[in-house]
């Protein structure tokens, strides 16, 4: 026996484990038996740490980037020539900028590349970056979107063995600050963030299964979804092939036209539909042959008369329990305001016009529950308005009936109704993607007005995103979860500092530091495999 360890917590451990690690005698020597140290007297008392700047986050991209190889990409596609500092370079600044402390560009220039360590990641100091760079770098990135989307798909697909069989698509919307008059894809339309007052772009993603992304497009922001579909397609099949994937969209997407496209191409769907379509299946929703998947949810397949498809009704209990609330709101509303309106009528004379505009209106704000409701207006002799309403049995007993209850479509035959609903339901991952590039990459509000520029924006934004979702995957091959943002909020954490030491001699010691991991930060970034230097001496330009 050499030594005795004792009993080691898993930091302990850690430590043990990078000794063990290295395998030559002269880095074991390294260890037990340091250099010769280089001695200088201090003024303990003038002793002092200027310039904290947040370092975790920076270097953990950092990695990231050179893990899916962007760095060397993006040197080849934008080569140096006689700018100051280089466009690749400056690209690397946006794409970590906007994943360490998402802002907008001129935020960056002015504040947040300052309280970062990016100076000393990239070499480049902060009296080079300004806005005015930091546009003309997204005017020189947006040409080589096709490469930068293909590259990453390859990459992604090399890191985690990826299978990009079932292909996720969806659309959301950001909006503009400003009327955005110079873009002509700037327009009013269904606003997926609540402000119709603004104009707005359309953003369709593309992605895997496990979230990652293939691709995505800008479309104007008046265009509606089942519009998108066609050319979505065309692009994903001209960048990938078609190959054998699955198309997963949700009801939005579905039309007779696309359904037809989808089918004529020989490509496989799994897709939502409408509410109304359930009314065909009101038989089979009755019949007790249903198949529970987990508890609460149960699915059944009806073959359709052609055999090309198969339809499958899926019932939720949660979303039962969801509608049927709703609809019980909806309802109480409206029998409260009209009986408001009976007493009003009864109380005064009433023009049968005006009254019958207030149904409307009344009706028209509570659709949930309009078709419970048969209201008529009457006026009398002397022009008085009579209001008379009832409820219908029908609408209710069709209502308790389909409550928590959808229906999919697919031409996939030969999989089992469990299947293709959990396949349905990764569409949540798309769903998941634009609300991380809308809170944690603060893609919205959009201030720029060029197109070109708005289109590069998003661009920058979709970088970044694909470095969020690999350090995804790594936390989950590491058992960390699949959760990245606490551990980069806790890794964010350590921070670069210059510790100033006075001398004797009048000279002052400049050193850049590492912080010190803290016990639980060290054991995440041995888990990730990443190591911290201990100091920063990288040299400006």
């Amino acid at each position: 026996m050499v030594a005795y360890l004792g009993e080691l917590d898993e930091q302990g451990r850690l430590g043990v484990r990078r000794a063990a690690q290295s395998q030559s005698s002269a880095t074991q020597a390294h260890l037990f038996q340091p250099e010769s140290p280089e001695w200088v007297e201090v003024d303990l008392k003038g002793v002092r740490v200027e310039r904290s700047r947040q370092f975790g986050g920076c270097w953990l991209g950092w990695m990231l980037l050179r893990k899916l190889g962007l760095s060397e990409l993006l040197e080849t596609l934008l080569p140096s020539g006689r700018e100051e500092v280089p466009w690749s370079v400056m690209t690397l600044v946006l794409i970590l900028g906007r994943m360490a402390d998402a802002s907008s560009e001129l935020h960056l220039a002015e504040h947040g590349y300052e309280s970062s360590a990016l100076a000393e990641l990239l070499g480049v100091p902060a009296a080079k970056v300004n806005d005015d760079r930091l546009y003309r770098t997204l005017d020189r990135l947006l040409p080589h979107k096709p490469t930068l989307e293909k590259h990453l798909q390859q990459r992604l697909g090399e890191l985690f063995a990826l299978d990009y069989d079932l292909l996720l698509y969806d659309v959301t919307s950001t909006y503009f600050e400003g009327e955005a008059a110079a873009n002509p894809q700037a327009q009013r339309g269904y606003s997926r963030d609540h402000r119709p007052d603004c104009k707005q772009v359309n953003i369709a993603m593309v992605v895997s299964r496990s979230g990652l992304p293939l691709g995505y497009e800008v479309f104007a922001g008046n265009r509606s979804d089942v519009t998108t579909v066609e050319e979505i397609v065309g692009a994903m099949e001209s960048k990938y092939g078609q190959a054998n994937r699955i198309w997963v969209m949700d009801r939005g997407m579905v039309s007779a036209d696309n359904v037809e496209f989808l089918q004529q191409g020989g490509r496989r769907y799994i897709l939502g539909t409408p509410k109304s379509m359930l009314r065909k299946f009101e038989q089979q929703l009755l019949n007790s042959d249903w198949h529970e998947v987990h508890e609460g949810l149960q699915v059944k397949l009806c073959p359709a008369p052609d055999g090309q498809e198969v339809f499958i009704l899926c019932r939720s209990a949660q979303r039962r329990l969801k509608e049927q609330a709703m609809h019980d709101r909806f309802e109480r509303r409206i029998e409260q305001q009209l009986e408001a309106l009976v007493a009003s009528c009864n109380k005064r004379k009433q023009n049968p016009l005006l009254v019958a505009q207030r149904v409307g209106r009344l009706l028209g704000r509570n659709t949930r529950a309009a078709g419970l409701f048969h209201v008529e207006v009457e006026a009398d002799p002397q022009g008085r308005a009579h209001l008379h309403w009832s409820k219908r049995d029908e609408w209710r007993d069709w209502a308790r009936l389909s409550e928590g209850c959808y229906l999919l479509r697919s031409n996939v035959t030969d999989w089992t109704g469990e299947d293709l609903w959990r396949a349905y339901i990764q569409l949540t991952e798309a769903e998941a993607a634009f609300r991380l590039h809308k809170g944690d990459l603060a893609m919205r509000p959009i201030w720029h007005h060029k197109e070109h520029r708005v289109q590069a924006h998003i661009l920058i934004c979709f970088l970044s995103y694909v470095l969020w979702k690999t350090l995804g995957r790594f936390c989950h091959n590491a058992g960390l979860g699949d959760e990245p943002r606490k551990i980069f909020t806790e890794l964010q954490q350590i921070s670069l500092v210059d510790v100033v030491l006075p001398t004797r001699a009048g000279i002052s010691i400049r050193k850049r530091c590492v912080s010190r991991p803290n016990e639980h930060q060290a054991i995440l970034l041995h888990r990730l495999g990443i190591e911290l230097p201990s100091a920063i001496e990288f040299a400006d330009l």
